[in-house]
Protein backbone atom coordinates (compact mmCIF):
# COMPACT_ATOMS: atom_id res chain seq x y z
CA UNK A 1 0.00 0.00 0.00
CA UNK A 2 1.40 3.63 -1.08
CA UNK A 3 2.35 5.40 2.17
CA UNK A 4 0.12 7.90 3.43
CA UNK A 5 0.74 11.47 2.60
CA UNK A 6 2.62 13.51 5.04
CA UNK A 7 1.13 15.83 7.26
CA UNK A 8 1.87 19.36 5.91
CA UNK A 9 2.62 22.14 8.97
CA UNK A 10 1.20 24.99 8.91
CA UNK A 11 2.63 28.19 7.59
CA UNK A 12 4.10 30.11 10.66
CA UNK A 13 2.96 33.48 10.83
CA UNK A 14 4.60 36.90 11.74
CA UNK A 15 6.05 37.02 15.08
CA UNK A 16 4.43 40.20 16.89
CA UNK A 17 6.67 42.16 18.09
CA UNK A 18 5.89 43.25 21.63
CA UNK A 19 9.39 45.22 22.24
CA UNK A 20 8.02 48.54 21.43
CA UNK A 21 4.83 48.40 23.40
CA UNK A 22 7.21 46.93 26.42
CA UNK A 23 9.30 49.78 25.93
CA UNK A 24 6.30 52.47 25.98
CA UNK A 25 4.99 50.95 29.09
CA UNK A 26 7.60 50.31 30.98
CA UNK A 27 8.64 54.17 30.14
CA UNK A 28 4.97 55.21 31.97
CA UNK A 29 6.00 52.98 34.69
CA UNK A 30 9.17 54.73 35.28
CA UNK A 31 7.80 58.04 35.34
CA UNK A 32 5.46 57.32 38.15
CA UNK A 33 7.86 57.51 41.35
CA UNK A 34 9.83 60.61 38.97
CA UNK A 35 6.77 62.85 39.29
CA UNK A 36 6.38 62.16 42.70
CA UNK A 37 2.61 62.15 42.69
CA UNK A 38 0.26 59.99 41.57
CA UNK A 39 -2.71 62.22 40.54
CA UNK A 40 -0.10 64.23 39.02
CA UNK A 41 1.08 61.17 37.22
CA UNK A 42 -2.10 60.13 36.01
CA UNK A 43 -3.46 63.30 34.59
CA UNK A 44 -0.04 63.75 32.60
CA UNK A 45 -0.45 60.42 31.07
CA UNK A 46 -3.99 60.60 30.12
CA UNK A 47 -3.13 64.19 28.97
CA UNK A 48 -0.41 62.58 26.79
CA UNK A 49 -2.26 59.58 25.37
CA UNK A 50 -5.17 61.87 24.23
CA UNK A 51 -2.32 64.34 22.93
CA UNK A 52 -1.00 61.57 21.35
CA UNK A 53 -3.94 60.01 19.68
CA UNK A 54 -4.44 63.37 18.05
CA UNK A 55 -1.10 63.44 16.55
CA UNK A 56 -1.38 59.96 15.13
CA UNK A 57 -4.58 60.94 14.01
CA UNK A 58 -2.77 63.42 11.36
CA UNK A 59 0.15 61.79 10.91
CA UNK A 60 -1.68 58.34 9.97
CA UNK A 61 -2.82 59.71 6.75
CA UNK A 62 1.02 61.36 6.40
CA UNK A 63 2.46 57.84 7.02
CA UNK A 64 -0.32 56.19 4.42
CA UNK A 65 0.43 58.56 2.23
CA UNK A 66 4.57 58.26 2.61
CA UNK A 67 4.97 54.94 3.21
CA UNK A 68 2.63 53.15 1.02
CA UNK A 69 2.61 55.51 -2.53
CA UNK A 70 5.86 56.89 -2.20
CA UNK A 71 5.15 60.33 -2.12
CA UNK A 72 6.53 62.64 0.25
CA UNK A 73 4.12 65.12 0.97
CA UNK A 74 5.12 67.80 2.65
CA UNK A 75 1.71 70.25 2.24
CA UNK A 76 0.34 67.65 4.61
CA UNK A 77 -0.08 70.20 7.42
CA UNK A 78 -2.58 72.40 5.03
CA UNK A 79 -5.42 69.48 5.06
CA UNK A 80 -5.06 70.03 8.95
CA UNK A 81 -5.78 73.63 8.66
CA UNK A 82 -8.69 73.29 6.13
CA UNK A 83 -10.40 70.70 8.67
CA UNK A 84 -10.65 73.27 11.70
CA UNK A 85 -11.31 75.68 9.90
CA UNK A 86 -14.27 73.65 8.00
CA UNK A 87 -15.36 72.99 11.30
CA UNK A 88 -15.96 76.59 12.44
CA UNK A 89 -18.10 77.10 9.32
CA UNK A 90 -20.43 74.11 11.48
CA UNK A 91 -20.45 76.15 14.88
CA UNK A 92 -23.55 78.31 13.42
CA UNK A 93 -26.14 75.70 12.11
CA UNK A 94 -24.79 73.37 15.51
CA UNK A 95 -25.14 75.82 17.75
CA UNK A 96 -28.05 74.00 19.92
CA UNK A 97 -26.41 70.99 19.70
CA UNK A 98 -23.42 72.78 20.89
CA UNK A 99 -24.64 74.28 23.58
CA UNK A 100 -26.98 71.79 25.01
CA UNK A 101 -26.16 69.81 28.33
CA UNK A 102 -26.74 66.15 26.95
CA UNK A 103 -23.75 64.52 26.30
CA UNK A 104 -24.76 62.74 23.54
CA UNK A 105 -26.19 65.89 21.79
CA UNK A 106 -22.32 67.19 22.28
CA UNK A 107 -20.86 63.69 20.40
CA UNK A 108 -23.40 63.87 18.08
CA UNK A 109 -22.56 67.63 17.30
CA UNK A 110 -18.79 66.52 17.01
CA UNK A 111 -19.54 63.45 14.79
CA UNK A 112 -21.57 65.83 12.36
CA UNK A 113 -18.31 68.69 12.66
CA UNK A 114 -16.03 65.54 11.69
CA UNK A 115 -18.62 63.88 8.75
CA UNK A 116 -17.99 67.69 6.84
CA UNK A 117 -14.69 68.31 7.59
CA UNK A 118 -13.95 65.15 6.52
CA UNK A 119 -15.57 65.22 3.18
CA UNK A 120 -14.36 68.73 2.29
CA UNK A 121 -10.50 67.24 3.25
CA UNK A 122 -11.13 64.30 1.26
CA UNK A 123 -12.57 66.08 -2.06
CA UNK A 124 -9.60 68.64 -1.42
CA UNK A 125 -7.35 66.07 -1.60
CA UNK A 126 -8.46 64.80 -4.84
CA UNK A 127 -8.26 67.67 -6.38
CA UNK A 128 -4.50 68.70 -4.95
CA UNK A 129 -3.42 64.82 -5.99
CA UNK A 130 -4.21 65.32 -9.53
CA UNK A 131 -2.49 69.34 -9.70
CA UNK A 132 0.30 68.76 -7.38
CA UNK A 133 1.23 65.23 -6.92
CA UNK A 134 0.19 63.56 -10.15
CA UNK A 135 2.93 65.33 -12.18
CA UNK A 136 5.92 64.70 -9.25
CA UNK A 137 5.63 60.69 -8.79
CA UNK A 138 8.95 59.33 -8.64
CA UNK A 139 10.90 62.34 -7.79
CA UNK A 140 11.27 62.76 -4.24
CA UNK A 141 13.15 66.58 -4.70
CA UNK A 142 10.50 67.87 -6.63
CA UNK A 143 8.00 66.12 -4.63
CA UNK A 144 9.26 68.24 -1.24
CA UNK A 145 9.18 71.45 -3.45
CA UNK A 146 6.01 71.16 -4.99
CA UNK A 147 3.94 70.34 -1.75
CA UNK A 148 5.83 72.96 0.29
CA UNK A 149 4.60 75.23 -2.44
CA UNK A 150 1.12 73.57 -2.50
CA UNK A 151 0.43 74.46 1.33
CA UNK A 152 1.51 77.80 1.32
CA UNK A 153 -1.16 78.29 -1.50
CA UNK A 154 -3.68 76.23 0.37
CA UNK A 155 -3.16 78.67 3.37
CA UNK A 156 -3.07 81.41 1.88
CA UNK A 157 -6.65 80.82 -0.21
CA UNK A 158 -7.73 80.05 3.46
CA UNK A 159 -6.56 83.57 5.18
CA UNK A 160 -8.19 84.67 1.72
CA UNK A 161 -11.85 82.87 2.63
CA UNK A 162 -11.50 83.22 6.30
CA UNK A 163 -9.41 86.27 7.63
CA UNK A 164 -6.35 86.49 9.46
CA UNK A 165 -8.29 86.81 13.08
CA UNK A 166 -7.77 83.84 15.49
CA UNK A 167 -10.82 81.61 14.43
CA UNK A 168 -12.74 79.72 17.51
CA UNK A 169 -14.05 76.73 17.84
CA UNK A 170 -15.72 76.05 20.90
CA UNK A 171 -16.25 72.73 22.84
CA UNK A 172 -20.02 71.53 23.59
CA UNK A 173 -21.22 72.47 27.07
CA UNK A 174 -21.64 68.71 27.70
CA UNK A 175 -17.59 67.69 27.20
CA UNK A 176 -16.21 70.82 29.17
CA UNK A 177 -15.21 70.30 32.27
CA UNK A 178 -13.37 67.20 34.24
CA UNK A 179 -14.25 63.85 35.63
CA UNK A 180 -13.30 63.41 39.29
CA UNK A 181 -11.73 60.07 40.72
CA UNK A 182 -10.64 60.74 43.91
CA UNK A 183 -8.00 63.57 43.51
CA UNK A 184 -7.25 62.76 39.90
CA UNK A 185 -9.14 65.61 36.87
CA UNK A 186 -9.68 64.10 34.13
CA UNK A 187 -11.25 66.39 31.27
CA UNK A 188 -14.10 64.99 29.76
CA UNK A 189 -13.06 65.80 25.61
CA UNK A 190 -9.31 63.93 26.48
CA UNK A 191 -11.26 60.92 26.64
CA UNK A 192 -13.61 61.79 23.86
CA UNK A 193 -9.94 62.22 22.01
CA UNK A 194 -8.82 58.56 22.95
CA UNK A 195 -11.71 57.06 21.50
CA UNK A 196 -11.68 58.47 18.52
CA UNK A 197 -8.00 57.72 18.17
CA UNK A 198 -8.40 54.42 18.89
CA UNK A 199 -11.52 53.98 16.55
CA UNK A 200 -9.07 55.39 13.80
CA UNK A 201 -6.12 53.04 14.41
CA UNK A 202 -8.70 50.20 14.82
CA UNK A 203 -10.01 50.87 11.76
CA UNK A 204 -7.15 51.26 9.79
CA UNK A 205 -6.09 48.36 10.42
CA UNK A 206 -8.69 46.09 10.35
CA UNK A 207 -8.91 47.53 6.78
CA UNK A 208 -5.38 47.32 5.31
CA UNK A 209 -5.21 43.76 7.46
CA UNK A 210 -8.64 42.22 7.28
CA UNK A 211 -10.13 43.52 3.82
CA UNK A 212 -9.79 43.13 -0.30
CA UNK A 213 -8.93 46.69 -0.80
CA UNK A 214 -6.09 46.14 1.97
CA UNK A 215 -4.85 43.60 -0.15
CA UNK A 216 -4.58 45.04 -2.83
CA UNK A 217 -3.04 48.43 -1.41
CA UNK A 218 -0.15 46.18 0.20
CA UNK A 219 0.65 44.11 -2.96
CA UNK A 220 0.48 47.21 -4.99
CA UNK A 221 3.70 48.32 -2.71
CA UNK A 222 5.27 45.29 -3.18
CA UNK A 223 4.71 44.57 -6.82
CA UNK A 224 2.44 46.88 -8.91
CA UNK A 225 3.05 45.48 -12.34
CA UNK A 226 1.89 41.79 -11.10
CA UNK A 227 -1.18 43.52 -9.35
CA UNK A 228 -1.91 45.49 -13.18
CA UNK A 229 -1.36 42.45 -15.03
CA UNK A 230 -3.85 40.80 -12.82
CA UNK A 231 -6.82 43.57 -14.07
CA UNK A 232 -6.47 45.68 -11.24
CA UNK A 233 -6.12 49.53 -11.68
CA UNK A 234 -2.62 50.11 -8.90
CA UNK A 235 -3.41 53.91 -10.05
CA UNK A 236 -6.75 54.19 -8.78
CA UNK A 237 -6.46 52.10 -5.57
CA UNK A 238 -3.34 54.75 -4.64
CA UNK A 239 -5.60 57.62 -5.52
CA UNK A 240 -8.03 56.39 -2.96
CA UNK A 241 -5.14 56.22 -0.58
CA UNK A 242 -4.37 59.94 -0.93
CA UNK A 243 -7.74 61.09 -0.55
CA UNK A 244 -8.31 58.38 2.78
CA UNK A 245 -5.08 60.48 4.24
CA UNK A 246 -6.46 63.85 3.39
CA UNK A 247 -9.81 62.84 5.22
CA UNK A 248 -7.92 61.43 8.28
CA UNK A 249 -5.84 65.18 7.86
CA UNK A 250 -8.93 66.74 8.19
CA UNK A 251 -10.25 64.44 11.23
CA UNK A 252 -6.91 65.32 12.83
CA UNK A 253 -7.66 68.87 12.15
CA UNK A 254 -11.22 68.82 13.47
CA UNK A 255 -10.09 66.88 17.21
CA UNK A 256 -7.05 69.43 17.48
CA UNK A 257 -9.39 72.40 16.98
CA UNK A 258 -11.69 71.76 19.31
CA UNK A 259 -8.24 70.61 21.92
CA UNK A 260 -7.32 73.94 20.87
CA UNK A 261 -10.45 76.23 20.83
CA UNK A 262 -8.67 79.09 19.40
CA UNK A 263 -6.25 79.13 16.55
CA UNK A 264 -4.89 80.66 13.58
CA UNK A 265 -3.81 79.27 9.77
CA UNK A 266 -0.76 77.96 10.98
CA UNK A 267 -2.12 74.93 13.31
CA UNK A 268 -1.17 72.33 10.83
CA UNK A 269 2.47 73.38 10.73
CA UNK A 270 3.09 73.86 14.01
CA UNK A 271 2.69 70.06 14.21
CA UNK A 272 4.12 69.20 10.83
CA UNK A 273 7.86 68.47 12.46
CA UNK A 274 5.92 66.21 15.14
CA UNK A 275 4.27 64.23 12.38
CA UNK A 276 7.34 63.83 10.64
CA UNK A 277 9.15 62.70 13.46
CA UNK A 278 6.31 59.92 14.68
CA UNK A 279 5.98 58.65 11.18
CA UNK A 280 10.23 57.75 11.03
CA UNK A 281 9.78 56.76 14.52
CA UNK A 282 6.89 54.17 13.75
CA UNK A 283 8.72 53.25 10.25
CA UNK A 284 7.43 54.26 6.89
CA UNK A 285 4.13 52.64 6.20
CA UNK A 286 3.34 51.21 9.53
CA UNK A 287 0.21 52.09 11.19
CA UNK A 288 0.85 50.39 14.25
CA UNK A 289 4.76 52.14 14.40
CA UNK A 290 2.76 55.58 13.82
CA UNK A 291 0.64 54.78 16.95
CA UNK A 292 3.69 53.52 18.99
CA UNK A 293 5.32 56.76 17.81
CA UNK A 294 2.52 59.01 18.65
CA UNK A 295 2.21 57.49 22.11
CA UNK A 296 5.92 58.23 22.76
CA UNK A 297 6.39 61.40 21.16
CA UNK A 298 3.04 62.77 23.12
CA UNK A 299 4.26 61.12 26.70
CA UNK A 300 7.82 62.44 26.38
CA UNK A 301 6.47 65.76 25.12
CA UNK A 302 3.76 65.91 28.67
CA UNK A 303 6.79 64.40 31.29
CA UNK A 304 9.59 66.72 29.93
CA UNK A 305 7.52 69.67 30.04
CA UNK A 306 6.28 69.17 33.56
CA UNK A 307 9.92 67.69 34.20
CA UNK A 308 12.37 69.72 32.59
CA UNK A 309 10.72 72.39 30.93
CA UNK A 310 13.89 73.84 29.69
CA UNK A 311 14.61 70.29 27.24
CA UNK A 312 10.67 70.33 25.82
CA UNK A 313 11.20 72.14 22.68
CA UNK A 314 14.31 69.61 21.34
CA UNK A 315 12.42 66.07 23.77
CA UNK A 316 11.42 64.75 20.73
CA UNK A 317 14.53 65.06 18.49
CA UNK A 318 16.25 63.32 21.40
CA UNK A 319 13.70 60.96 21.36
CA UNK A 320 14.13 60.31 17.43
CA UNK A 321 17.51 59.73 17.53
CA UNK A 322 17.41 57.37 20.60
CA UNK A 323 14.93 55.11 18.15
CA UNK A 324 17.01 55.36 15.52
CA UNK A 325 20.33 54.52 17.00
CA UNK A 326 18.32 51.34 18.20
CA UNK A 327 16.31 50.42 15.42
CA UNK A 328 17.52 52.28 12.34
CA UNK A 329 14.24 51.68 10.18
CA UNK A 330 11.65 52.63 12.77
CA UNK A 331 9.75 50.62 15.89
CA UNK A 332 7.60 48.55 13.13
CA UNK A 333 9.09 49.04 9.51
CA UNK A 334 7.20 47.34 6.51
CA UNK A 335 9.46 44.79 5.25
CA UNK A 336 9.96 44.61 1.36
CA UNK A 337 11.66 41.92 -0.17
Amino acid sequence: MPAAPAALEALPGRRRDLVPVLTILAFIAVALPVTGSLPTWVTLTVAALAMGMMLFIMASGLTLVFGLMDVMNLGHAAFVAVGAYTATLMVGPLQALLQSASIWAGMAAILAVIAVAMAVTALLGWVYERLFVKPVYGDHLKQILITIGAMIVMEQLVLVVFGANQMLLPLPEALRGSILLGDVAIERYRLVAVGVGLAVFIGLTLVLGRTRIGLLIRAGVENRSMVEALGYRVRTVFVGVFVAGSALAGLGGVMWGFYREQFTVAIGAEVLVQMLIIVIIGGLGSVAGCFAGAMLVALTTNYVSFLLPDLALVSNILVMMAVLLWRPQGLYPVHKP
